[in-house]
């Protein structure tokens, strides 16, 4: 059975949603098991056959204990595979769209790259006012952000199915 993390950094609860998500997509049982937690909680990734790590993003930036998890952790991701999603963009249309090609942010190029990374992919994301302190507010108000969730579930679950597949055949029979 492989066993997988999905390892999640979140300010407002968004991401765990997807998180959460993408594990239940991508477990069956006897062949896959989905370990879903905070990425600060992550004190070892040798156990795991594959991750899956996103973040929040915010200005740009993944939220920090994601960050650290790939950092402190580089090696031994080094010798799985690992897929990688950001979610942060409100608004209708492709989320890549509207940041205008952004993938991921580009202090996680490199060592995204020496890690091997299968794919990064970024989804819409939740602004909710009443989870946002007042500077949060305020920043949200002067970039006009669109207020609401805009999570595609439908988006989140196609490509957690890929990963599956993707899993599948390094699967041990069964």
């Amino acid at each position: 059975m492989l066993n997988v993390l999905v390892a999640f950094a979140t300010k407002h609860h968004a991401t765990e949603g997807i998180a959460q998500a993408i594990g239940r997509a991508i477990e069956e049982p006897g062949v896959i098991r989905a370990d879903v937690r905070p990425a600060d909680t992550v004190t070892e990734v040798r156990s795991y056959d594959a991750a899956i790590i996103g973040s929040a993003v915010y200005i740009g930036r993944w939220q920090g204990s994601a960050v650290d998890l790939l950092v402190n952790f580089e090696s031994d991701l080094r010798n799985r595979p690992v897929w990688l999603f950001s979610s942060g963009p409100t608004g209708e249309g492709d989320p890549t769209d509207i940041l205008e090609g952004w993938e991921m942010p580009e202090t996680l190029r490199a060592i995204a790259q020496r890690i091997g990374v299968r794919e990064s992919v970024v989804f819409h994301g939740k602004l909710d006012p009443a989870d946002l302190n007042l500077l949060e507010r305020m920043t949200v108000h002067m970039v006009k952000a669109p207020l609401g969730d805009y999570r595609d579930w439908g988006a989140i679950h196609a490509w957690a199915l890929d990963i599956k597949q993707a899993l599948k055949v390094l699967a041990p029979e069964q």
